[in-house]
């Protein structure tokens, strides 16, 4: 099976453009189409039930496999509806985790129980946040353990639609649409254009529509000792880079743009726990993303975390709060 395994992890190289393996796929991107048509039929004409919760509900998702800035976006909405007020609660399906249970996120909780993205999201945010597959379920259970919440944020979840939603936010990164199939032949878990309330693009402008956003790395890196230490300090030295994310060139290029002299980089499939990791260099100082932290400090508490601050431009929230007036009904 190593084959195989090889074979998927280099399938997305073949997604920016055409080529012969495009189409050698074909037949399996048109079952893909006609699975997720016969899906969408059952919905619309109520054969599989959708279902509405008593909260306003905004989804984050994406059209394509992979991430493409889900987590910061969806860091970004809760920070901005509780600075108006607004009682928030995240749910996520906890990719990665070991359990399978419904769970609320707590002080107590790990990578293993809730989920590197969740576990992050909560710590950032100190909002409510359930873990579970099924997102209507998770909601429900949040609803139950904390009645005062009014908006449910749902980090993932576009092509999830038992879960009825308010407002649609589809992000999308440098990629875009690749080459416009579907899968296994393109990234795209669904055709686009399709219809959705705002497009918000987390690195350059793919597409004509849509918003912008900034992303930078934050100045300052933190240890899991909580021991401070600058960029611009690091530059001065050689460093080791470890990363389990899905866009691993992205974090490097931004840390080669701060001018860090990386002597080495580990990248690890997206959502990697680390558990089988070991520093190649540990005389040097160990570099990764906030996301690894929640799972590497327990392991590894001297590597320090760069924060990525990440903000959408002025007109996406202005939208985004118009949005927000005409369909939120829950005080």
């Amino acid at each position: 099976m190593h084959w195989l395994h090889h074979w998927l992890h280099e399938l997305p190289r073949h997604w920016q453009t055409s080529t012969g393996l495009t189409y050698v796929l074909w037949p399996l991107e048109a079952l893909y189409t006609m699975a997720q048509s016969l899906r969408r039929a059952l919905y619309k004409f109520g054969f599989i039930q959708s279902h509405k919760i008593n909260a306003t509900v905004i989804v984050v998702g994406n059209v394509v496999a992979g991430g493409g800035g889900k987590t910061p976006l969806t860091i970004a909405l809760v920070k901005r509806l509780q600075q108006q007020g607004f009682q928030v609660g995240v749910v996520s399906r906890g990719y990665g985790r070991s359990q399978h249970q419904i769970q609320m996120v707590d002080t107590h909780s790990s990578t293993d129980q809730v989920g590197d993205e969740p576990l992050l999201i909560f710590q950032k945010c100190h909002v409510p946040v359930a873990v579970g597959a099924h997102r209507v379920d998770a909601a429900r259970h949040l609803l139950n353990q904390h009645p005062n919440v009014n908006i449910v944020v749902c980090d993932d979840g576009l092509q999830h639609w038992s879960l009825q939603r308010d407002i649609e936010i589809c992000v999308m990164d440098a990629m875009g649409i690749g080459n416009g199939h579907l899968l296994p032949a393109g990234p795209l878990r669904e055709r686009w254009p399709r219809q959705v309330d705002l497009l918000l693009h987390t690195q350059h402008k793919s597409l004509a529509e849509g918003y912008t956003s900034t992303r930078q790395l934050s100045e300052i890196v933190t240890n899991g000792w909580g021991h401070t230490m600058t960029l611009t300090a690091l530059a001065q030295q050689k460093v080791e880079v470890v990363c389990g994310i899905a866009k691993p060139d992205a974090f490097v290029d931004m840390l080669k743009d701060r001018h860090l002299q990386i002597e080495q980089v580990t990248a690890l499939p997206d959502h990697a726990n680390f558990s089988n990791w070991q520093s190649v260099h540990p005389e040097l100082n160990l570099l990764c993303t906030e996301k690894d932290a929640v799972k590497l400090w327990p392991l590894n508490p001297e590597a320090f975390a760069v924060s990525l601050l990440f903000e959408p431009e002025i007109e996406f929230w202005q939208a985004f709060d118009t949005l927000l007036k005409a369909r939120h009904r829950y005080h």
